[in-house]
């Protein structure tokens, strides 16, 4: 699934991005839902934007530190959000189904790494 790295405190670092992927869970969660209820163009776009940025952060990190699938997901949604943003549907006000499914995915697939590198830390 992923590859672990052997550098001196490098399991702070992962415990560390792992605290953080929880808050970024939240995070993204909100922007999407206020994504998807939006009403406004703007509105939609912004939390769609923030919602690319926190995917961003996440995807330059977890390749890293051996998150590589979770680094894949990531950059994957990222791009679809861009292409959304800079295509003729990001001047609609709608937030597209296929976004919502796929930080759905991701969320699912964070929420799974949590819950397994808790459960190595506790073996």
């Amino acid at each position: 699934m992923h590859q672990k790295l052997e550098l001196p405190g490098i399991e702070r670092i992962r415990a560390r991005f792992l605290e953080m992927l929880e808050q970024r869970q939240r995070a993204l969660a909100e922007h999407a839902l206020a994504a998807w209820e939006g009403t406004s163009l703007q509105d939609i776009n912004d939390n769609l934007t923030e919602a690319r940025r926190i995917l961003h952060q996440i995807a330059g990190t977890a390749g890293s530190l051996g998150f590589d699938d979770l680094g894949t997901i990531a950059r994957d949604n990222e791009v679809a959000i861009d292409t959304h943003l800079d295509g003729p549907s990001g001047k609609i006000a709608s937030c597209p189904t296929e976004i919502i499914f796929g930080l759905d995915d991701f969320l699912k697939s964070s929420e799974a790494l949590i819950a397994e590198q808790a459960t190595l830390e506790s073996a």
